[in-house]
């Protein structure tokens, strides 16, 4: 009879020994799996806050010349050809977006949430929006100035008018070129959040099987 006890313990003691060994591999298969996640969720984060930091600039800069464009309208106003620009109001709502875009891709770069998240993306999506019709009235503004040259030789003060246009020009090809920054900076985020969120999805659906 004791040797039948003996013999029944044996068993016992190798399968509760063979459980802390079963259960220890599946943990280092994990965290081989998802380190490299985690790395890359931190790469994602500093890249945000580089995008957020370049929005919030390039929005400022935007503004400042819509301020200074719209004193110098007022000034010149026998040229207000030269401000088509002004009188949609871009340069003052369109770097609105910019800044707050960009304030909230910052944030969300510090310490992302669920909601900030969806609001960074959704509002990405929005300034690129606001971006793409800048462009289109800054484009038309340039061609419009293009043309307006030729009236200032029938104007009394010609070359007052040629120095405004050529100051119109300049102006408004900065605010282009940062327009155009703004709008890959803006389609660049919302790609990049969309790839997140869909390799996130396929972890979670592939994390049971891993855990099986």
């Amino acid at each position: 009879m004791a040797s039948q006890e003996v013999g029944n313990e044996e068993p016992r003691i190798a399968s509760t020994g063979s459980l802390p060994a079963s259960q220890a591999e599946p943990e280092v298969i994990n965290n081989s799996v998802y380190q490299p996640i985690g790395e890359l969720q931190n790469h994602l984060k500093e890249k945000l806050q580089a995008f957020g930091a370049v929005q919030i600039l390039s929005g400022a800069i935007i503004l400042v010349l819509g301020v200074f464009l719209g004193s110098l309208r007022n000034i010149f106003h026998f040229f207000s050809v030269f401000f088509f620009i002004f009188y949609t109001a871009y340069p003052l709502w369109g770097p609105i977006f910019f800044i707050v875009s960009g304030s909230l891709s910052v944030v969300t770069g510090r310490k992302p949430t669920r909601a900030l998240v969806q609001n960074t993306f959704g509002m990405n999506i929005a300034s690129a929006t606001v971006a793409l019709v800048g462009f289109v009235f800054l484009s038309i503004n340039l061609a419009v100035n293009k043309q307006s040259f030729k009236n200032c030789e029938a104007s009394q003060s010609q070359d007052l008018c040629i120095y405004v246009g050529i100051f119109s020009n300049g102006l408004m090809s900065v605010m282009l070129i940062l327009t155009l920054l703004e709008l890959c900076i803006s389609i660049s985020v919302s790609a990049m959040w969309c790839v997140e969120s869909s390799r996130n999805s396929t972890e979670v659906i592939s994390t049971p099987s891993n855990s099986v």
